[in-house]
């Protein structure tokens, strides 16, 4: 397998991991579905831009996709609202953190007990 067709692999791999079509993909980013599949073919090479676009908008790990080594970041990336949340959290006082999260750990071990 050539390197192209090694990073379209790896390309489809991570658009299949957060749930993706091919048409999805490219509607998003701006390409016709043709342009997608002829990255993840590795046929044609996907430009900077659109890596940097499906990283930022779907969390993609382009050092994975280049070069085959997972990086923390895709494994911790966080959506829009957990995002928000962690932005949320840390805007409040310790007091109202500590209170969070006794909340989250009541509610997680009642879900625990419920899934047992």
């Amino acid at each position: 397998m050539h390197l192209s067709e090694e990073i379209g692999s790896r390309l489809q791999e991570e658009r299949k991991r957060c749930g993706m079509t091919q048409a999805e993909i490219a509607d998003a980013i701006g390409v016709v579905k043709r342009t997608q599949a002829n990255y993840e073919a590795g046929t044609s090479d996907a430009p900077a831009p659109y890596l940097s676009k499906v990283a930022s908008q779907f969390g993609f790990d382009v050092p994975y996709i280049l070069t085959g080594v997972r990086t923390n970041l895709a494994e911790s990336a966080l959506s829009e609202i957990e995002d928000c949340l962690i932005k949320q959290f840390r805007s409040i006082s310790e007091e109202d953190q500590k209170a969070i999260r006794r909340f989250l750990e009541a509610m997680a071990d009642d879900a625990a007990r419920h899934r047992s």
